[in-house]
């Protein structure tokens, strides 16, 4: 059975502790402390000018003082004072009333006494970056407070009542993710709107059943899971000044063993979120604030932006102005990126050069035909003139139409997600094989008669699809083009449908004869705000219908093995083209462009 040490002290007799004498109070606290951890625990007062060197906090020496100097800290066996006794240090919390510093300092000793009797001490940090180990960290917390709340019930009322409150809805800063975590996991009956929240718990849940309370590994597995979620989100977090919105938890020194090396800190700091979410205009009071850009990372020029519906294949209609296409020019250094944009002598444009389009022109009447579907009637007057004079007639008496220059106007356009930075096999990746695909047919296009767009896209939330016209129809290839075009970056997500909405509406401008789009993609379109994968799917399915109604035609070449289920939904059955690896995208691209420009 459970000891009853925690039945004891209730919240009568807790408002005393501090308000009397502060030599008994901690004695009191160190009794809780022993009595919940089933070991002996010394309770001592901490100095924020004084704190000890092995509570570095969360993220080692590197973690604000100030902060660290807020919350209690926990130091296992081997760095307390005395070897054979854990040591606790709580701040004192001068702004608090007695009472309510009497009840945050009780839910702080149960809770490292759920650390001392349940959680593994000093695990190494090397192998977790900042956000990752905020997310172990804050599951393990859950974890050791679900077993202690097993063997003393009445505990919960003590975290409870310490609880961070609500986030407000719009929140989405990684301070909030954390709080709505926190709320979550300790309330049975709590929910959330949140489809990362929800999934936190249902994985938690879900492993409590399996593996059962006790496993440390199976919940350090699911915390891995949500932090690279919240890194495919685009949350940002600053582990310098992040402090836990659950006040009454320690600091979790006592869970993790930094490197002493201030280089291997260094690297622990790192955040690698280069692809992070630009702050909004507005942000809300709550939120964290947002760190500076980093130096030599330039800003894309915003040049307008246009709204556009979306198909809800839920509800099935339509929702009015609901993305946000921005139109920009991507960012480039200078000249010196034009001078690296040009082409070796020896690529592949040459061999892989388009062929010039032809088609059937009834303007261009071929004569004096073997075979055709008129009579050349002054064919059939030379024909009855030699006749009268015994002279051999030419037998070529017939007329047929003729094939002159497609006059057609194709827009490529390219996805340049996150994804297309992956390493293929052919080990490059795939962005780098759009820009040189795009080169080509840019250069192509000046030899032809067609007209030629080159415009690429990704998404970052319905509130910002950015749309680049690296070329346009009628411009002329320059090395400025080339420059633009060779400083495209990969990031953020796929909101397909938006962008092929827009795309399509500046078709609509071009001569009526042939208006194609060509979609180059890596995967089924996806965006963080978005947790149906069928969603954008359907809706990018409706919007190449709009345009199929408007009369372009939209096809799409799809680098990927397993593309054939969700392209052939979208496109149809015969405008789409599969290329298994990123190094077929150049030849396939080039075909299907010279089959699109000859109308098959």
């Amino acid at each position: 059975m459970a000891p009853s040490t925690a039945s004891s002290f209730s919240n009568n007799s807790t408002s005393a502790w501090i308000a009397g004498d502060d030599a008994h109070a901690l004695e009191l606290l160190a009794m809780l402390a022993s009595g919940l951890a089933l070991t002996r625990v010394n309770v001592q007062p901490l100095q924020a000018a004084n704190l000890p060197q092995a509570a570095g906090g969360l993220f080692g020496s590197a973690a604000a003082k100030p902060a660290s100097a807020a919350r209690a800290i926990l130091l296992p066996h081997s760095d307390a004072a005395s070897a054979s006794a854990a040591q606790l240090l709580l701040p004192p919390l001068p702004e608090l009333s007695n009472v309510d510093r009497s009840r945050m300092h009780t839910a702080m000793v149960a809770h490292a006494a759920a650390h001392l009797t349940h959680s593994p001490a000093r695990q190494p940090s090397q192998a977790l970056k900042p956000m990752g180990m905020t997310v172990v960290s804050a599951m393990e917390d859950a974890r050791v407070e679900r077993l202690l709340l097993r063997d003393y019930p009445g505990v919960r009322r003590w975290f409870t009542e310490q609880l961070a409150d609500e986030p407000e809805a719009e929140n989405l800063s990684f301070l909030a993710f954390m709080a709505r975590l926190d709320r979550i996991l300790l309330l049975p009956n709590s929910q959330s709107g949140n489809h990362w929240i929800n999934k936190a718990r249902e994985l938690f849940e879900k492993a409590v059943q399996t593996h059962g309370l006790e496993d440390y590994a199976a919940f350090r597995a699911i915390s891995s899971i949500l932090a690279n979620d919240l890194g495919q989100m685009r949350v940002r977090m600053d582990p310098q000044h992040y402090v836990s919105p659950t006040l009454y938890r320690d600091d979790n020194s006592y869970l993790w063993e930094h490197p002493e090396s201030d280089d291997s800190n260094d690297e622990a700091l790192s955040l690698a979120q280069t692809a992070a979410r630009p702050p909004p205009a507005q942000s809300s009071p709550q939120q964290e604030s947002i760190e500076p850009q980093p130096l030599g990372q330039a800003q894309d020029f915003e040049i307008a932006r246009f709204h556009y519906p979306e198909w809800d294949s839920k509800s099935e209609h339509m929702k009015a102005d609901w993305c946000t296409v921005i139109e920009k020019f991507p960012a480039w250094q200078g000249l010196s990126e034009i001078n690296n944009s040009r082409l070796p002598s020896n690529t592949r444009i040459d061999s892989l050069a388009l062929p010039n389009a032809r088609q059937l022109d009834r303007r261009h009447r071929l004569r004096r035909q073997w075979e055709g579907e008129d009579v050349d009637l002054n064919a059939a007057i030379e024909v009855q003139v030699d006749m009268r004079l015994n002279l051999r007639p030419d037998p070529r008496l017939f007329m047929r139409t003729g094939k002159g220059p497609r006059p057609t106007s194709i827009l490529v356009l390219l996805d340049i997600s996150e994804s297309v930075n992956d390493i293929g096999p052919c080990g490059q990746c795939l962005l780098n094989l759009e820009k040189q695909a795009a080169l080509m047919l840019a250069q192509s296009s000046t030899r032809g008669t067609g007209r030629l767009a080159i415009h690429a896209f990704s998404s970052n939330t319905r509130a910002e699809v950015n749309y680049y016209r690296l070329l346009d129809f009628g411009q002329p290839h320059t090395s400025a083009t080339a420059a633009m075009i060779q400083s495209m970056r990969g990031r953020f997500s796929t909101r397909l449908g938006a962008a092929m909405r827009h795309a399509c509406g500046l078709l609509r401008s071009e001569p009526e004869d042939q208006q194609t789009l060509l979609v180059v993609t890596d995967g089924a379109p996806a965006d963080i705000d978005v947790h149906d994968k069928k969603y954008l799917i359907e809706d990018a399915r409706h919007a190449v219908q709009e345009a199929k109604r408007a009369g372009v035609r939209v096809c799409c070449l799809a680098v990927d093995a397993q593309a054939d289920a969700y392209v052939r939904h979208i496109f149809g059955w015969r405008d789409y083209s599969i290329a298994d690896d990123a190094e077929q995208l150049v030849p396939r691209l080039t075909r299907m462009n010279a089959r699109l420009a000859a109308g098959r």
